[in-house]
């Protein structure tokens, strides 16, 4: 079931959150809307997360393993910018955003992984693409999800496999747990005022995503229909 339409009868109590969130946007109206809210929340959330762990690192206070996802300095767009972007281009239902976050914190849940500003973009384009396949009718192929994202398309594959793979293919979530997540990304907004967005360079020498406003169409696939393999998702029922 796309997880991007919700029943929104009164007898839900978490109707209120999904309209909140913008979850309720379909993808042939959000082109006529402003962004959903669940972007800025999402982005709100991961810049609190990555600045939290970046003090403790700075004091020694944890230490880190690198991992994939971790470039060699971080891009100048911002996580709510680059939110953004991914979910213009991709044409992902509002909820993959809230599936991207889920698999992320499924992901750090490795020993000495953190999420920084050297990873958390990589982080949350794969586990979008990853949401997107797992969850919408519709998507995009790898090569034009790396575009959108400022990586290669090889660096795309490697690392979505690597999600894949750290994650056991467990992709599934259930409702209770998605809800959960829903509420604590509006709580998280209530109580915490950004300060500063994640700033730096490039994506190892990729195109500053800044100022990358279009898509090259050459790069644009059909849109392919179908989801990961019953083989590989076996272990989520």
């Amino acid at each position: 079931m796309d997880m991007g339409s919700f029943t929104t009868d009164g007898s839900d109590k978490h109707t209120e959150s999904y309209l909140s969130l913008g979850l309720t946007v379909s993808p042939s109206k959000k082109k006529d809307t402003d962004f959903p809210k669940v972007l800025s929340l999402l982005a709100t959330y991961l810049d609190r997360s990555v600045q939290r762990n970046e003090e403790l690192l700075d004091s020694n206070k944890i230490k880190e393993s690198s991992t994939i996802f971790h470039g060699q300095r971080a891009p100048d767009l911002s996580i709510n910018l680059y939110a953004e972007r991914i979910f213009k281009y991709s044409e992902c239902s509002p909820s993959c955003f809230v599936l991207a976050l889920i698999y992320m914190e499924r992901y750090i849940k490795q020993p000495h992984v953190y999420m920084t500003s050297l990873s958390v973009h990589r982080l949350l384009i794969t586990c979008v693409v990853v949401a997107a396949k797992f969850t919408d009718d519709a998507f995009f192929n790898n090569a034009f999800y790396a575009r959108v994202g400022g990586i290669s398309t090889v660096e795309m594959n490697r690392l979505e496999l690597d999600l894949l793979f750290n994650l056991d293919f467990r992709l599934k979530v259930n409702l209770e747990t998605f809800r959960s997540y829903c509420l604590q990304l509006e709580k998280e907004a209530k109580v915490f005022v950004l300060e500063r967005p994640i700033q730096g360079h490039g994506i190892n020498g990729a195109k500053d995503l800044s100022h990358s406003g279009n898509i090259d169409e050459s790069c644009k696939s059909e849109l392919m229909r179908g989801r990961y393999n019953s083989q590989a998702l076996q272990g989520c029922s």
